[in-house]
């Protein structure tokens, strides 16, 4: 095999002895046509995928064999044009290489790109697609799990969050089938579902590559689609957070399904919200300051000393707000018969923009 290998290579050097002794005799360059044949041999030679430090050693090996004597030109002009010649034949040859590598790497980037782009929008023939993602990585008949990261500016594969990241993970990680990759200016990692381990390092080295970011990490599912799934299920979580003005930087699915629940019969929520905190628009300063402070007062639990601390007012004045609440709405925040409907329109009330949207 390994003689089959430099046969091979002895291919990419033919016509390299007649030009070096060509030139010996003329003191001539090499001409663009011989350059070409060059450069045509070197992207051959990558193609075939030969180490260009083989071949480097290959031209010279058969400079010295080859080397021309008994010229009519004097010993030093022979050396030099010899020499210039080498260097012309070498240089071409290794352009020719160079192209052919950087050809080889914009291909891989764009099949990567294209695969990425049909595995998170689900478009593409799922087995064609479980058989493409062996090439990176990852074996689809395993549940995965996706998590997405949003930072303060939008990056791609090549900025240097991601490359930051992505040898993070693979300094820790680097024998798991993982795959880093961006999308829509976000960072995604998806990982096999069974490695929360991987998905809790990667949400930890993301918020502190992009100086605070939110990171939302979607449930394992199982196949192709469950990658969408996840992925889907990952954003859907960070645009909840925002609506919510959830603080955490990492986001779990799993433990928001309570909302998407709540938001499912959309007529249903809207009604609620409407009903229950409606008449709380006719406060002064409209509906937006009682219903803040029903906000922060559920996630005080419902602690009337916390939630003055967190609303900076005094306990007295925390009071009178509930009171009014309790007036103008009929529900009383302190009944835990009514704290629920209040707290479930109030999250209904985030989630769909009200009052600052007509719903």
């Amino acid at each position: 095999m390994t003689d089959q290998r430099a046969d091979q290579r002895e291919t990419y050097l033919t016509g390299y002895a007649e030009i070096l002794a060509e030139v010996a005799g003329t003191g001539r360059r090499l001409n663009r046509g011989e350059l070409e044949d060059r450069r045509l041999s070197g992207e051959q030679a990558a193609e075939a995928g030969h180490s260009l430090r083989s071949l480097v050693r290959l031209h010279l090996d058969a400079t010295r064999t080859s080397w021309p004597g008994g010229t009519a030109a004097s010993g030093a002009d022979v050396t030099d044009s010899v020499l210039a010649a080498v260097a012309q034949a070498v240089d071409a040859f290794a352009e020719g290489y160079e192209r052919a590598q950087r050809l080889a790497v914009r291909q891989e980037e764009a099949a990567r790109r294209e695969f990425i782009d049909d595995l998170l929008y689900g478009r593409s023939d799922l087995g064609r697609l479980a058989e493409r993602a062996e090439r990176f990585g990852l074996v689809l008949s395993r549940a995965h799990a996706v998590a997405v990261a949003e930072g303060p500016e939008a990056y791609d594969d090549t900025a240097h969050v991601t490359r930051l990241v992505e040898t993070a993970l693979i300094s820790r990680f680097g024998e798991r089938r993982i795959l880093i990759t961006t999308k829509n200016g976000q960072l995604v990692c998806i990982a096999p579902g069974d490695q929360d381990d991987v998905l809790a390092f990667f949400a930890k080295q993301a918020y502190a590559a992009t100086d605070g970011s939110r990171v939302a990490i979607g449930r394992p599912r199982t196949g192709a689609g469950g990658v969408v799934h996840s992925y889907e299920e990952a954003l859907s979580t960070l645009e909840l957070a925002e609506r919510l003005e959830l603080g955490d930087p990492v986001l779990r699915a799993a433990d928001l399904l309570v909302y998407p629940v709540l938001t499912r019969d959309r007529q249903a929520m809207a009604d609620l919200v409407t009903s229950v905190l409606g008449p709380l628009r006719g406060a002064r300063g409209g509906a937006e300051p009682l219903l803040r402070t029903l906000e922060v007062y559920f996630d005080a639990g419902c602690t009337a000393a916390e939630a003055a601390r967190r609303l900076t007012l005094s306990v007295r004045a925390l009071t009178y707000r509930l009171d009014r609440i309790h007036q103008l709405t009929g529900a009383n925040p302190a009944d835990p018969v009514h704290r629920y409907t209040l707290q479930t329109a109030v999250i209904g009330a985030r989630l769909l923009g009200w009052p600052a949207q007509e719903i």
